[in-house]
């Protein structure tokens, strides 16, 4: 048997939820296909055993769904769980919703009891996957029975939008925490709403206000103006900030990269996010390296060490934008409709102008910070590589994207694959994102082509050195194909080609899938034609 589909919840409290669980196993019942008698007796006995809760019951909870035990055997199915022996408080009615529906199954737990009404649907055939999704389109939106189903709609509905909202705030104070970079939020008067873990080693408590009164004994004297000019040049040229300045820590004077956002609403700065990096490592040694000829060798090293602080830098400064709007202002923005469609307004309008826009940006917010989030992890944990197959991986990859194959009618050819040493779950995460971008970026039915390939390479691609053996895998398609103009914006994150009413997405899947290969010591790159179809090449050690 498999799991129930949920169609509708009735949380059993009043005659008036008596009357909801009614005439909605009556219109189920309905729309499965019952003749008229059989859609009165099922609803009946429904009504039934939810009087017995409502009369005796505690915490009661009515469930309808369709179960389907295989594709020619299907049932409209009611479970009612409350926390009360209710069949012990009142069997008469249990018998007389017995010899109405005929199939009543009842359990008593340790946590209360669990009743169940099934009813066979005579054409199961009619009964598809994406029938029963109508179905719940179809409670969805249906208009309200009465006023009071529509307060317990809009209830559930703020509820919902509630819990998805504290979630958000969770997991964006979670990612904030666990970078190990000093950052902050001010207000307009440069008062510091939020610091992170960091930021509160750097600046610890009580320091409230930002200015340089406060902060005067935790900056390095020389370059305290300059840290506290930065705020008044970004207001004149209208664009963020970064510099270097020393923070005294330990009474030692230590260089840090700090960089300054504004955050604008209406052509006004609302509130700034400051962040800082810690270079002081590389500070000393550049300095070291111009007095010190011998350590040539070093000093190669250094610009090596240098370029990968540039690349982090300017993650960190994409970061710092997104935190600054991408994720701050669906927050802001479901905190201000949420406080507008509970005041001022009647349900009608509510529903017609905030309802559809909160839950909306609050999936984005919840995809957007779960996307970082796994580029965050890449490479932040000690490598514990192991032999991989990829030929597994890819087909399991394949089970994952099975339902948007099947939908976009997408025809995939793999070819043999190797086994290599890496992380099995971050090679899943690089063929999830490369293959599901190859379904999603087309105009027509979706053919993929993946290969693989042994060669001795010596090359210079990314700006990395290849040279050995290397597994080449390719990830063809048919797809709208990339313009080479584009090729160093595809891998950085947050950059997106197309708009978001044309392809979805947060455009993180490519520069995660860069930072997994790199995290491997390989590479990507790609070829492609507009129109026509790119190919993606994955080089891996051998």
């Amino acid at each position: 048997m498999i799991d129930m589909h949920e169609i509708v919840k009735i949380n059993l409290d009043n005659e008036m939820d008596l009357i909801l669980a009614h005439k909605r196993s009556m219109k189920i019942a309905e729309l499965c296909g019952l003749p008229s008698s059989a859609q009165t007796r099922f609803a009946t006995a429904v009504s039934e055993i939810a009087r017995c809760s409502i009369a005796k019951g505690k915490e009661s909870v009515l469930v309808i769904g369709v179960q389907a035990d295989k594709p020619s055997l299907k049932y409209i199915r009611i479970v009612l769980n409350d926390t009360v022996d209710l069949k012990r408080n009142n069997p008469e009615a249990y018998a007389y919703a017995a010899r109405l529906s005929g199939n009543i199954d009842y359990q008593v737990t340790g946590t209360g009891s669990v009743t169940s009404l099934t009813h066979m649907i005579p054409n199961p055939g009619l009964i598809s996957e994406t029938k029963i999704k109508g179905f719940k389109d179809y409670f969805k939106y249906e208009p309200p029975l009465s006023p009071y189903d529509e307060i317990r709609k809009k209830n559930l509905e703020l509820i919902s939008l509630s819990e998805k909202l504290g979630q958000s705030e969770s997991r964006y104070r979670n990612l904030t925490e666990s970078l190990p970079v000093a950052i902050a939020v001010l207000d307009q008067h440069f008062r510091i709403t939020f610091g992170n873990e960091s930021f509160r080693r750097i600046f610890p408590p009580p320091i409230e206000q930002f200015d340089k009164g406060n902060l005067a004994h935790l900056v390095y004297q020389d370059d305290i103006d300059r840290l506290f000019g930065a705020f008044g040049q970004i207001r004149n040229d209208q664009t963020s900030f970064s510099g270097q300045a020393r923070l005294m820590m330990q009474d030692a004077a230590i260089w840090h990269l700090f960089s300054i956002v504004p955050n604008r609403v209406d052509d006004s700065i609302r509130s700034w996010l400051i962040y800082f990096v810690d270079i002081h490592a590389q500070k000393v040694v550049a300095e070291t390296l111009r007095d010190n000829t011998e350590l040539k060798s070093i000093q190669n090293r250094l610009e090596a060490m240098n370029q990968e602080l540039q690349f982090k830098n300017r993650e960190l400064e994409q970061f710092a934008f997104v935190a600054s709007h991408d994720l701050q202002e669906p927050l802001r923005k479901i905190r201000m409709m949420v406080s507008r469609a509970v005041t001022g307004l009647d349900s009608n309008q509510r529903e017609e102008l905030y309802l559809d826009r909160i839950n909306g940006a609050a999936e984005r917010m919840s995809k957007l910070i779960d996307d970082v989030l796994n580029y965050s992890r890449v490479g932040a944990l000690p490598k514990e590589f192991r032999p991989v197959d990829l030929q597994k991986v890819i087909e399991e990859t394949m089970s994952d994207l099975d339902f948007v194959i099947e939908e976009v009618g997408a025809t995939i050819e793999i070819g043999d694959m190797p086994s290599i040493s890496g992380s099995d779950m971050q090679l899943r995460q690089l063929f999830y994102n490369i293959i599901s971008n190859s379904l999603k970026f087309t105009n027509g039915k979706p053919k993929i082509e993946i290969t693989a390939v042994h060669r001795v390479v010596a090359m210079t691609l990314d700006g990395r050195e290849l040279s050995g053996d290397f597994h080449i895998v390719s990830v063809k398609d048919n797809g709208i194909g990339i313009d080479r103009q584009f090729s160093q914006r595809i891998f950085n994150m947050f950059q997106r080609l197309h708009h978001r009413e044309d392809y979805a997405g947060n455009g993180i899947g490519l520069a995660l899938c860069r930072k997994i290969i790199v995290d491997h010591g390989g590479a990507i790159d790609f070829e492609s034609t507009p129109g026509v179809g790119t190919t993606f090449h994955l080089y891996f050690p051998a």
